[in-house]
């Protein structure tokens, strides 16, 4: 049976390991929506920066919590995290689940709920949630917890809000952040995306490389070949008595 669940209700989950499924609906000015986890310690911070599953993190090193990726299914996208519960660290007591929009707040993401299932079983979801923003300024979203009691795991429905978006959430639960001048702050966590180059300091602009390919210098010789140098040129007038050579045959039309 499925949970409809209420802001601030829990149930008891007898699965060991669930997804939780984000799912919104798409449409003309709605904006790509991404889930993410947080795995708290005992002081409800997460231990370093490794305990935050989101794009650029896909995984947690202990193996247990990851994110599927997004899906487009009938009723319309979704992003999924899963967690392996009995095998959760037992540092770790909570699992955050979150919503975050790139800038864009959440007013204007229609259907916005977070479903629950069983991983290991076909079938209807354990518990639903309608996320519902409280003043429609929010750019990322609490949705729920999964949290140790007893021996066992509960879900909890939170549907909580941040207007600084994934950056101020982040940064609440211990998250290092990246406050790059004049760049949108983004969680330090960016292992997939390189660093940009250096910026050259000199103040003479590089001309850039023809069609990809680097250019050889004037140093450097053409075709791989060495280029001649130049003869020096007498700096005292010209011999009056100079003549050029004759032509030879090679130069003679035929």
């Amino acid at each position: 049976m499925t949970h409809a669940m209420l802001k601030g209700s829990n149930v008891p989950l007898e699965a060991t390991t669930v997804r939780a499924v984000l799912r919104w609906t798409p449409g003309q000015g709605v904006p790509d929506v991404d889930a993410s986890a947080l795995l708290l310690g005992p002081d409800g911070r997460v231990r370093s920066d490794e305990d935050f599953v989101f794009y650029n993190q896909p995984r947690h090193p202990s193996g247990k919590v990851w994110r599927l990726g997004k899906k487009r299914v009938t009723e319309g996208l979704t992003d999924t995290i899963q967690s392996d519960l009995s095998g959760v660290e037992p540092s770790v007591g909570r699992i955050v689940l979150v919503a975050s929009a790139d800038g864009v707040t959440f007013d204007q993401v229609p259907a916005l709920c977070i479903l629950l299932y069983d991983a290991g079983a076909d079938g209807e979801p354990l518990a639903t949630f309608e996320i519902k923003p409280e003043t429609g300024a929010e750019t990322a979203m609490i949705c729920g917890e999964l949290y140790r009691r007893g021996e066992g795991w509960k879900f909890r429905a939170l549907g909580e809000g941040y207007q600084d978006g994934l950056k101020g959430l982040a940064t609440d639960f211990g998250i290092s952040v990246d406050e790059s001048e004049g760049a949108e702050p983004e969680p330090e966590l960016t292992a997939s995306q390189p660093l940009p180059p250096e910026q050259p300091t000199s103040v003479v602009p590089q001309q850039p490389p023809a069609y990809g390919y680097p250019q050889p210098t004037s140093a450097a010789p053409a075709y791989g070949y060495p280029q001649p140098q130049p003869v020096p040129v007498p700096a005292g007038p010209l011999d009056p008595n100079f003549r050029l050579p004759p032509q030879g045959p090679q130069f003679i039309g035929r």
